[in-house]
């Protein structure tokens, strides 16, 4: 389930699994929540709001009800288990998760979001196997929460759209900046909201997300002073206008004023020449490909799953290195660690499709032949499912469940969108890019591997690759290595010797759905779909 919440069973079950432990070999467990962390807050709006008080309470006791829940998923008795419960914060988990994944041994450290442990934003320092907080930004002010607002302003209510919207600010001019500076105020090195703009502070940030097997629902968070400064609110099905656009680009203007101006004060604080992000304002790929330009640091690592479901790895690492001292030894270069599939299991899912029996050629390849078919095939301006290896982690397809497709013709956005992605016409795609070649194409070279940067296209270059090239002359690319992902590389590289362009499109392997797992899953997309070709492991799926 995408934005799945509720407890973690399966995720738990298959990280032990593949760790090759049982429960029982556990010796500590960190929780990323800490319900003491900023208790004189909390205490003062539970006095204002007693039904957020409520439904707050409800989380905590999901959250101080973890060791029965855990015992639970495997049978266990929770009094003999041995493993030491630690909490830690949700900020700084968030920072750990970022920092102790990054190649660096020392850098500047920022995360913000919407809320967590009655936070929106931290940041500090990291040394070696230390983090030291400088400060942070309490609710009810918060970048996330501003962001989503103005979505919903917008007309865009799904848990989520938020991405949508920075997309669509492409298309439009900052003409409401200064209405916006009056919404989101700069202080010091951080911010604060202008509350009458909004209503979390009064009636909290209602939002439903402890159904594991549903979507979370946010409440409103925009109050009706909004639309009276800014003018009528959109509805989810009306139509979007020149004004809607201009509100869109005004939101991520400001947006970027702000953080930029928070990334400036920190780099002055702290002297540092990198910087880790983390939380979800740091998939804002449009505000971080402008860091390098905008401000002293010259380097720059967002983690892959900066959002919630990066704390776990980060509270663990937080423990491991912080607390315990150990050593640091691991940069997390690539993305690639969910579930895999061999051959054999590969076979079988095709073989249960019956897919002959549907007019369909299977054929499987030796790994040359593979990629010299499948680049021609792309090269035919054809639309290929791209299933390989272990499933990426976080929310982008980076080239193991991906959907690819020639960047050559500016019709294939909307072949796109229209017959495949069943989505908005205006959202972009993403180039994956050779990383040797990406300096060649792209206004910055700086390392993109978790396609959460944004550059300029060189001008020479945009009418090559008109198809994953947003309206702003930008994209949101990945950057490959051969190292991260030999196959993808390679393919790349065949799709180069056929075309001349070292970039494909990159787009997630679904459709309005959570991205494609399971080989099953594959092939049931690529089945309802009107995708011409499935390459899945060695095999090359086509319409006879």
């Amino acid at each position: 389930m995408k934005y799945a919440a509720g407890f973690p069973a399966a995720a738990i079950r298959y990280c032990l699994k593949e760790a090759g432990l049982t429960l029982a070999e556990v010796d500590h467990v960190a929780v990323p929540r800490n319900p003491y962390a900023r208790l004189g807050t909390k205490l003062f709006y539970a006095v204002r709001m007693p039904s957020f008080a409520r439904e707050r309470m409800k989380v905590l006791a999901k959250f101080t009800g973890i060791r029965e829940a855990l015992a639970g998923t495997f049978d266990a008795d929770p009094e003999k288990m041995k493993a030491k419960f630690h909490r830690v914060e949700h900020h700084v988990a968030h920072l750990a998760s970022s920092f102790y994944c990054s190649p660096f041994e020392e850098a500047a450290l920022l995360s913000a979001d919407g809320l967590g442990d009655f936070a929106s934003s931290m940041w500090g320092a990291g040394f070696g196997q230390r983090m030291n907080v400088h400060g942070a930004i309490a609710f009810p002010h918060s970048l996330g929460l501003y962001y989503s607002a103005i979505t919903q302003y917008l007309g865009f209510l799904k848990f989520g759209d938020e991405y949508k919207v920075m997309g669509l600010g492409a298309y439009g001019e900052p003409e409401f900046l200064e209405e916006f500076r009056k919404i989101v105020k700069s202080k010091g090195g951080g911010f604060e909201l202008a509350l009458k703009y909004f209503t979390h502070h009064r009636t909290g940030p209602e939002m439903s997300w402890a159904e594991a097997d549903k979507t979370p629902v946010l409440g409103k968070l925009f109050s009706e002073e909004l639309p009276k400064h800014l003018g009528p609110a959109r509805q989810a099905d009306e139509g979007i206008t020149r004004r809607h656009k201009n509100l869109a680009c005004s939101l991520q203007a400001r947006l970027e004023e702000v953080y930029l101006g928070m990334l400036r004060h920190l780099a002055t604080e702290t002297r540092m020449k990198s910087v880790c992000l983390a939380g979800g304002v740091a998939f804002n790929c449009v505000a971080n490909g402008k860091i390098l330009s905008q401000t002293p640091f010259e380097s720059v690592y967002v983690h892959p799953a900066a959002g919630d479901a990066g704390l776990a790895v980060g509270a663990a690492l937080y423990l491991w290195h912080q607390v315990f001292g150990m050593p640091r030894s691991f940069v997390m270069e690539h993305a690639y660690w969910g579930p895999g599939f061999n051959a054999e299991e590969t076979r079988k899912a095709i073989e249960t499709a019956n897919l002959s029996d549907g007019g369909y050629a299977i054929r499987q390849m030796e790994e040359e032949k593979l990629l010299e078919q499948t680049a021609n095939i792309i090269g035919e301006g054809k639309i290929l499912g791209w299933f390989q290896g272990r499933a990426e982690w976080g929310p982008r397809a980076l080239g193991n469940r991906s959907i690819v497709a020639d960047p050559r013709r500016p019709e294939m956005k909307e072949i796109l969108n229209r017959r495949i992605k069943h989505r908005e016409i205006f959202r972009p795609f993403a180039p994956s890019i050779l990383a040797e070649a990406s300096g060649e194409w792209f206004e910055k070279s700086h390392p993109s591997p978790f396609m959460t940067m944004a550059y300029a296209v060189k001008p020479s270059k945009r009418d090559k690759i008109p198809a994953p090239t947003h309206v702003d002359g930008t994209g949101r690319l990945q950057t490959v290595t051969k190292t991260a992902n030999p196959r993808y590389w390679k393919l790349i590289k065949e799709v180069e010797r056929q075309t001349g362009i070292p970039v494909v499109l990159n787009t997630s392997f679904n459709d309005n759905e959570p991205i494609v797992c399971k080989p099953q899953e594959a092939i049931d997309c690529f089945l309802r779909t009107q995708m011409d070709a499935l390459v899945i492991g060695d095999f090359l799926i086509t319409k006879s």
